[in-house]
């Protein structure tokens, strides 16, 4: 087997407490077409599917992909941008019995390469032109044997989107599996190509109908589209997902613009919609500006990274709306802060586990289990969270405990009720002479600082201390001193070690090809 499922004991007792129900997600599509038939399931621009249409788009979709001979169990590269292709294609494999492998847009070769070889993909699918970069000549050059293009398909003899869906439709379930391997995510790592990460049918239709539940969504919630859709955050914490197994409406912004937001909230009376901390600035800027009628938003989520605590604390004043922090990980674990927490949890921390079956460890450096309120590294194990990597029995080896539990390489705070404060990354803290200083604690601290909009602490080789922490700043205007910093952090009651030694002023931060901060190209464009 190409990775590890969970022990037959643990899937026994996941199945017996129903948290894994034997659903398919291809059968899952159609009875929700049967359940939500005339109900609007998705919105794209100006086109809308209802249940009913959606199934059967997905019908003729399938019937396509077989026809271009895509089988059974075959891996299929997706990479495409926010859009209904997307949700079409992936249930379109799902009911053909495919695996779609999530891929990122600002992927390239390199990237794309490593997930075609690792994945032994038969397929890959792309837009035409995205962000002025054309997929088609990155497709011509990879070892793969079929190419779906949505859009203009070109001069390489690959298949139009549009030729898949003039078939006669297939109906029914699909592949009756739902122990067996349902999709594959990428790891979230900041650095070196990403991992693969099984997710089946059991566990991930657990993972996004508990989040819907957690998050209140019923047949009348509308949920925005806004980050890439092919997060797992988007896809089914609830998002995506989630929202169609409420009987919900999904709309899909083409764009992370707050403008762009907005409108759609406004238009399609939005309910729910998820962001990440960097765009947090912009809502509120954009809001205080342009003053939107967001009185449809009943919750905004906030996750993929640490929400600094004092803009938490502005979000639901300024914007009218209920704060939900997420925190969470493509290999499974989430955590919610919940409708009922008081003001003070939802915004000074990221969440408890989703489901009662999360067993949670917070240890040393030595697997020992550290008291609640100290800092450690984040065990877990869970009826959705994996028990090994794809294809990678060498890392499996160190990224797991004997027995099962996953080492998150996340530093946390656990309080006496279970919420978790995130403080870090295990291998993102600064040593400076001997001393750790956590960057996401002082980046939350500089986002308070007037005027700063994004930050980002890094470490700076140097021969004597091993390593100075730098502070790369978006800001509006000029950016701080290290002096006016300095000052600034001391009254926040900082330990003078964490402050940064440089302040570098960027316009906007480089970014991974999973979207986050690439902190190894800031440090590398430094001068001396």
């Amino acid at each position: 087997m190409d990775w590890p499922g969970w022990p037959q004991q643990d899937a026994a007792r996941y199945r017996a407490a129903g948290y894994w129900t034997g659903d398919t997600f291809g059968g899952l599509l159609a009875g929700w077409a049967r359940r939500y038939g005339p109900r609007t399931a998705l919105v794209d621009g100006p086109r809308r599917w209802t249940y009913a249409e959606l199934d059967a788009e997905v019908g003729r979709l399938c019937a396509g992909l077989r026809r271009i001979g895509v089988k059974p169990g075959d891996r299929v590269v997706l990479q495409l941008p926010n859009g209904a292709a997307f949700v079409c294609l992936w249930f379109a494999l799902q009911r053909l019995g495919a695996v779609p492998v999530h891929a990122m847009p600002a992927h390239r070769r390199a990237e794309i390469t490593h997930l075609v070889e690792l994945s032994g993909a038969a397929a890959y699918v792309i837009p035409d032109v995205h962000a002025r970069f054309d997929y088609r000549e990155l497709a011509a050059g990879l070892p793969v044997e079929r190419v779906v293009v949505v859009g203009d398909p070109g001069p390489y003899g690959f298949t139009a989107y549009d030729e898949l869906a003039g078939a006669a439709p297939e109906t029914g379930a699909g592949p009756a599996n739902a122990s067996g391997l349902a999709l594959l995510l990428l790891s979230g790592g900041t650095t070196g190509l990403p991992k693969l990460i099984p997710r089946t049918h059991d566990d991930y239709a657990y993972n996004a109908r508990a989040s819907a539940e957690v998050c209140g969504l019923t047949a009348e919630s509308a949920y925005l589209a806004i980050l890439p859709i092919a997060f797992n955050f988007t896809w089914a914490c609830p998002g995506v997902l989630g929202t169609f197994f409420a009987g919900g409406k999904v709309v899909i912004a083409p764009n992370p613009s707050p403008v762009t937001a907005f409108e759609l909230i406004e238009r399609e009376r939005v309910t729910i919609t998820a962001i990440n901390p960097p765009l947090v600035p912009y809502w509120l800027e954009e809001h205080a500006a342009a003053k939107p009628d967001l009185s449809s938003l009943r919750l905004l989520q906030v996750g993929s990274a640490r929400l600094a605590d004092d803009l938490a604390w502005r979000v639901g004043p300024a914007l009218g709306v209920r704060l939900q922090q997420v925190y969470g990980m493509a290999e499974g674990l989430l955590n919610y802060t919940r409708d009922e927490d008081p003001d003070e949890i939802v915004c000074t921390t990221q969440g408890r586990p989703l489901s009662p079956a999360d067993e949670i460890r917070v240890v040393d450096e030595h697997d020992r289990p550290v008291p609640d309120g100290e800092t450690g590294e984040l065990l877990t194990r869970g009826p959705y969270t994996l028990r090994g990597y794809y294809r990678a029995a060498e890392h499996n080896a160190t990224a797991f405990t004997p027995d099962g539990f996953y080492r998150t390489g996340d530093l946390v705070r656990r309080l006496p009720s279970g919420h978790l404060n995130v403080v870090g990354r295990v291998k993102d803290q600064i040593n400076r002479g001997g001393e750790k200083i956590a960057a996401t604690e002082v980046e939350g601290h500089l986002l308070a600082y007037p005027g700063v909009k994004g930050a980002a602490l890094a470490g700076m080789p140097d021969p004597e201390w091993g390593e100075r922490p730098v502070a790369f700043l978006v800001c509006e205007g000029d950016a701080p001193s290290v002096k006016e910093i300095a000052g600034f952090l001391r009254d926040r009651g900082l330990a003078p070690y964490k402050f940064p030694e440089r302040i570098e002023a960027v316009a906007a931060f480089p970014l991974t090809p999973v979207g986050k901060i690439d902190k190894k190209a800031l440090v590398a464009g430094l001068h001396p």
